[in-house]
This record gives C-alpha cells, sequence and structure tokens, in this order.
C-alpha cells in the first residue's frame, strides 16, 4: 500500500467510530494541555525574572551580609556573620578600589506610613546613597532624585513609587507634598513609574530617602549596609573587581585564609543561575505530574486499539488474503495510533496555551507559548501514540489468514 493509501485507510477507520475515538483522546489532551500550559507558564517567569526581577547590570555586583542561601546551615552561619558598616563603606568608597568605578550603600526596612488621612502599616523605606541612580539607570515619572549636598545634609527628601503614589496620593501629583514615615516629615521630590512586581518584594510600593537621613533616624545598631559596585572595565574587569573587594574586606576583618568569606556576593548571573535551579526543580516535578495524564493516554489508546484489532480481525483476514503485506497491516494500526495521539496533542495545545493565557490575564502572571512548546506538544503526543501503538499492530499484523477470516 502506498503511504496516501493508508492514510486514508486510517482516517477511515478513524472516522467510523468518532466518538470512541474522542474518548480515547481525552488522557492525551489533559497531558498535553497541562504540559503545555506548564512550560508557558514557567517560560514566560523565566523571562519575566530574566528582564524585571533581575535588575542587577552585568558588570554591577552587590556585597551584603547574607549573600545566597541554599541550605538551613548556610543561613545559621551567614547569622553569624558581622554586619557591614558604615566604616566599612566609607573605605571601600574612598577611591582604594583600582578596579571598580562606583560603590554604592542601601539599607531598609518595613515602617508605617501616613499623608493625610491615608495610612500604610507596613511600606519598605529603603536609605540609600545618590550615586544609586546612576549605578541602576534609574528613570522618573515627574520631579528628581536626592543629591550629593541633600544626603550630606541629611535632608528630609523622599522618592516614591508608583503603587506608593496610587495608595497616598491617587489622582494627585505627589511631587511636593509630605509624608510621614514614623511620624517624621518628608518632602517628595520624586515619583519613579511602573515598574511591576518582583519574587518577595514589590518594586512599586517603596519609598527611598538619602542613606544620612536613614542612619540618623532609622537604622538600628546592628543592621547591615548592602553595598552596589560597579566594575570599572565593565564585564570583562568585573572578576577582578570581585577579587579586589574580597581581598580587601578579608583583610579588613582579620579573616584567617582557611576561612570562607564572612560576607556573601551576589551578581546577574549568580541570581539566575539560583533562580534557574529553582524553576528547573519545579519544572521536573510538575513534568512528572503531567507525565502521569499522559501515560495514561497512552494505554487508554493501547487498549482501544487492541479492541480494535478483535473487532477488525475479518477485515484484516481478507486484506491479507487479497494481498496486503503484514508491513502494510502493521502500518495502518501504527498510522491509526499516530493520527489519535497527534490529534489529541494539538486539542491539548488550543487547551494548554489558553489555559496559560487565562492565567496571565486574570492573574497578571506571566506566560508565554512559542513555536517550540507547541511543536513539542504535538510531537510528544504523536510519540506516545506510536508506542501505544505497536503491540496493537504487532498482533493485527501477525494474525493467521485462515483464523482471521473465518472469526466472527
Amino acid at each position: 500500500m502506498t503511504p496516501l493509501e493508508l492514510l486514508r485507510a486510517a482516517l477511515r477507520a478513524i472516522r467510523a467510530h468518532t466518538l470512541r475515538s474522542f474518548l480515547t483522546l481525552l488522557g492525551v489532551i489533559i497531558g498535553v494541555a497541562t504540559i503545555v500550559a506548564v512550560v508557558g507558564v514557567i517560560s514566560g517567569l523565566n523571562t519575566y525574572v530574566k528582564e524585571k526581577i533581575i535588575v542587577l547590570a552585568p558588570d554591577v555586583y552587590v556585597v551584603q551580609k547574607f549573600g545566597i542561601i541554599r541550605s538551613r546551615k548556610e543561613f545559621i552561619d551567614a547569622l553569624k556573620r558581622p554586619p557591614i558598616t558604615w566604616q566599612e563603606y566609607e573605605r571601600l568608597s574612598s577611591g582604594i578600589l583600582k578596579e571598580a568605578s562606583q560603590v554604592s550603600a542601601a539599607a531598609g526596612n518595613a515602617m508605617p506610613v501616613n499623608s493625610g488621612t491615608r495610612h500604610l502599616d507596613s511600606i519598605a523605606v529603603i536609605g540609600i546613597t545618590p550615586n544609586f541612580a546612576d549605578l541602576f539607570n534609574l528613570d522618573f515619572e515627574a520631579g528628581r532624585f536626592f543629591t550629593e549636598n541633600e544626603n550630606n545634609a541629611a535632608t528630609n527628601v523622599a522618592v516614591i513609587g508608583a503603587d506608593t503614589r496610587e495608595e497616598l496620593f491617587p489622582h494627585l501629583d505627589p511631587v511636593g507634598r509630605t509624608v510621614l514615615i514614623r511620624g517624621l516629615p518628608f518632602r517628595i521630590i520624586g515619583l519613579m513609574p511602573k515598574q511591576g512586581r518582583s519574587i518577595g518584594f514589590n518594586q512599586d510600593g517603596r519609598i527611598y530617602i538619602p542613606l544620612q537621613v536613614y542612619r540618623k533616624n532609622f537604622m538600628a545598631s546592628n543592621e547591615s549596609l548592602e553595598l552596589q559596585i560597579k566594575a570599572r572595565n565593565g564585564v570583562e574587569g568585573l572578576d577582578a573587581s570581585m577579587d579586589e573587594v574580597r581581598a580587601l574586606f578579608r583583610a579588613m576583618r582579620h579573616t584567617s585564609f582557611r576561612s570562607p568569606d564572612p560576607f556573601g556576593m551576589l551578581t546577574q548571573e549568580s541570581l539566575q543561575e539560583l533562580w534557574k535551579t529553582i524553576s528547573s526543580a519545579a519544572f521536573i516535578l510538575l513534568m512528572l505530574i503531567s507525565s502521569v495524564s499522559l501515560g495514561v493516554g497512552g494505554i487508554v489508546i493501547m487498549n482501544i486499539m487492541l479492541v480494535s484489532v478483535v473487532e477488525r480481525t475479518q477485515e484484516i483476514g481478507v486484506r491479507m488474503a487479497l494481498g496486503a503485506r503484514k508491513r502494510d497491516i502493521r502500518h495502518q494500526f501504527l498510522l491509526e495510533a499516530a493520527l489519535l495521539s497527534a490529534a489529541g496533542g494539538v486539542i491539548g495545545v488550543l487547551v494548554g496555551s489558553a489555559g496559560a493565557f487565562t492565567v496571565r490575564a486574570l492573574a497578571d502572571f506571566p506566560a508565554q507559548i512559542t513555536p517550540g512548546i507547541v511543536l513539542t506538544g504535538i510531537l510528544l503526543s504523536t510519540l506516545v501514540g506510536l508506542a501505544a501503538g505497536f503491540l496493537p499492530a504487532y498482533r493485527a499484523s501477525n494474525l493467521v489468514i485462515i483464523d482471521a477470516i473465518r472469526a466472527e
């Protein structure tokens, strides 16, 4: 039989039992739909994390007390580290670093904020040095960032995020107005545009104030600073800059060469690697769960095809008596199983894509369906169909002609 004849015969067999064929596909549809939805959401989330959440530039790194924590032991060890102090920041920003072009510092905590009758119980108030804006290329919807003079004079000025503005000054221009942070008045001089949410915190629900103001009024004695450092020679000079800072910090803290660093370092690459590890583990777990439905769908296809072999025994016998070869019978049943499963894959891709886009629309959760995801879903379902159809195809092709023709 030619491939076209095989295809026509397979389609006729499928159309002869339309309802049964559809019910056979349910397991494949559910499995593929789940896989496509999961992969679409995780793929979108990966892109979102890379573009929106991991805001470090490739040539900027962070020095902080904790760094990346992967276990309870690492967390306990990090708790024992001394905080990064103002004196250490002054030493690093004094020009001693030859491999760094800028050093900024930040510290923050959640505090109550008031404006007139409006009150926020807990909002992130971050004290930062003025060069933070240049280091992270901050944009402003209105107003400006505070200056070096305002920081040195500990002037009570503030820059707020978009969500903070909506909560405290709905439909009003906040620049020039006053907010109370723990009862202290601050004049708003800048408004940042909408940046979006990130994992663990809301970038728009923040208030930035000069670090000297934060140290003077809010900073606890044991609170640690976070340092942001820009490598002088770009990405190529990142490792050299980190090595220089590591050596200087260890010397300032009299750390033995056998002891680990008494601080943590974060780079864009390390944060992306951490996220990749987390998302990969979640992806594998969800894929294993989704594969159960796909496996069940394959078993259902195999059983239905075995029933079809029994029902069509006479037909198979007659075709073989008229000259059909074993491989023709085998190819027909394999093709039927593959077409059934591929059809289920197409429907599953459509259902999964709709599910992913519904999640994105209702929950404002990133999701993206790429051609690669679509092709993978269809290909995977087709392979499941071929695997499920192997045993029925083998049995059909090995029927004894005389017994098959006499079967009732």
